[in-house]
């Protein structure tokens, strides 16, 4: 089986609190297929499926998957090993674009190649991505308990971080605690 994630268009008709109705859904129409479907995330114009299929059925699945949406991209996910700063591009590409599980993954690479202080602020940033994950599963308050978490590894690291504004997620981060509401940003 190899592991891929699954972005089906979505018209509008769902939000977060789908998540499940939508991934019961998505394991059901994935039967015929031996896939087997892990989590799903909504965003705004996505829905994103963690599912692995055999390879050789992976058109066949996403077939069976048009009743939820037509496919917007599919990403095989395998171990790589990437360059810091590719990583930290594909990174903020992938939460811009609400791919926040993603996001996490590609920071993930990152984290990997760094020590001390630079280790926990990457930290702090897979940390907000994955509570925005959470938000696209409706666990908005298990993402909002991430952000405490996320905060005392941002810490009182730099207000950079190559291209990323490290006080701007912390004044968002904090305000969302504060508020107990997730809220989308760019990085």
């Amino acid at each position: 089986m190899e592991r891929y994630m699954l972005h089906l268009k979505n018209d509008g008709r769902y939000g977060p609190r789908d998540s499940r109705r939508v991934v019961y859904r998505a394991r059901g129409l994935g039967t015929r297929t031996g896939a087997s479907v892990r989590v799903a995330r909504i965003a705004t114009q996505f829905i994103e499926l963690d599912a692995s299929v055999e390879a050789g059925r992976l058109d066949e699945l996403v077939r069976d998957l048009a009743p939820i949406g037509s496919v917007d991209n599919i990403r095989h996910v395998v171990e790589e090993e990437i360059e810091k700063e590719q990583g930290i591009r594909d990174g903020i590409f992938y939460f811009n674009n609400e791919r926040f599980w993603e996001s996490h993954e590609a920071f993930e690479g990152v984290w990997k190649k760094c020590f001390g202080r630079e280790k926990e602020l990457v930290q702090g940033i897979i940390l907000v991505a994955v509570a925005f994950a959470h938000g696209q599963r409706n666990e908005a308050l298990i993402g909002i308990r991430m952000l405490k978490r996320a905060l005392e590894k941002l810490g009182t690291s730099p207000s950079k971080y190559h291209a990323i504004d490290v006080d701007m997620i912390r004044e968002r981060a904090s305000d969302m605690r504060t508020q107990k509401r997730l809220a989308l940003f760019e990085i």
